[in-house]
């Protein structure tokens, strides 16, 4: 491949709006080719701010229509593992959006294709995040905390309906695996609400503490310590003072960054030359277990507190 990589993107909601269309722009060696979205006004609102590009009904006719070197699945998590068939079958590489599926035989079924898709865990393309897990001796005892808070409401999610767990848990838990440079290796505690969950991990010697929240403030923080609580590092974004300072920033999404990083690495895994940090379908089927896991720990959890 001499030119650059053509992508296709499937889903025209809230990501694709502020995330992957200013992201194409930035990413080099890619050029957006084609959207696809059922929603007529949302697809050809999409097509418009990419600067007028074919637009179609789904991803099949997508593939069907235009000459494409890659497909971006920013659909819900239920619509990927059709479409990324339909992709497999044309032999046409794909980066899945997180949640990869709703669960981990949906994962493990995405994980069977050929090509097998990759992953979007875009976090990991942070420059903060890259800094802790170097500082991170792999199989140390450390203790990792991950946050993420948002205001569902505030983000406009077009289709989307996840609780917590399932919107943000999937970034959280890689962000544990990935820093740690270890396998979740047991659930210890967990409490799964619509708009909240709350659990701790075992991954080998480390341990991890995850909270994800859909009803508040937008807030991240990542922040590694030894056993001995001495800090090793911290990343943290978002609160009070940055949710009044973002309303008066102008210019792209904070997401554009990671997304157009992301972006370059799907290029260039694409062309031959696979990306270490790239999420791999292996790495969707791992967490996507430990989100089954959480969920299965809850209801156990919850059934024996006498009333609930």
């Amino acid at each position: 491949m001499t030119g650059p990589v053509r992508i296709g993107l499937v889903g025209a909601g809230r990501l694709a709006e502020v995330g992957y269309l200013p992201a194409a722009v930035a990413t080099r060696g890619v050029v957006l080719a084609a959207v696809a979205e059922p929603d007529p006004v949302r697809r050809d609102r999409v097509a418009a701010l990419s600067g007028g590009v074919p637009a179609f009904v789904s991803a099949h006719a997508l593939l069907d229509g235009a000459d494409v070197d890659a497909l971006v699945l920013a659909t819900p998590a239920a619509a990927h593992l059709h479409d990324a068939r339909a992709a497999a079958a044309a032999r046409v590489p794909v980066l899945v959006e997180k949640p990869p599926a709703p669960d981990r035989a949906g994962a493990a079924a995405l994980a069977a294709l050929e090509p097998a898709p990759y992953v979007a865990f875009n976090r990991r393309f942070g420059p903060a995040i890259a800094a802790l897990r170097a500082a991170t001796p792999a199989g140390a005892e450390v203790a990792v905390t991950a946050e993420i808070s948002y205001r569902r409401g505030g983000w406009g999610a077009h289709a989307v309906t996840d609780d917590a767990l399932l919107d943000l848990g999937p970034h959280l838990v890689d962000l544990a695996r990935w820093i740690t440079g270890a396998d979740v290796t047991g659930v210890r505690r967990a409490s799964v609400a619509a708009q909240r969950a709350t659990f701790d991990l075992e991954l080998g010697a480390a341990r991890a503490r995850i909270r994800c929240a859909t009803d508040g403030l937008h807030h991240e923080r990542v922040e590694v310590r030894h056993r001995d609580g001495t800090l090793v590092g911290r990343h943290r974004v978002g609160g009070p003072a940055n949710a009044v300072l973002g309303r008066l920033r102008s210019g792209p999404h904070p997401l554009v960054a990671s997304l157009t990083a992301e972006l370059e690495a799907f290029a260039r895994t694409v062309r031959g030359d696979p990306d270490p940090v790239l999420g791999r379908a292996a790495d969707g089927v791992a967490v996507m277990a430990v989100l089954d896991e959480v969920r299965v720990f809850s209801h156990l959890a919850a059934d024996t507190v006498p009333g609930v």
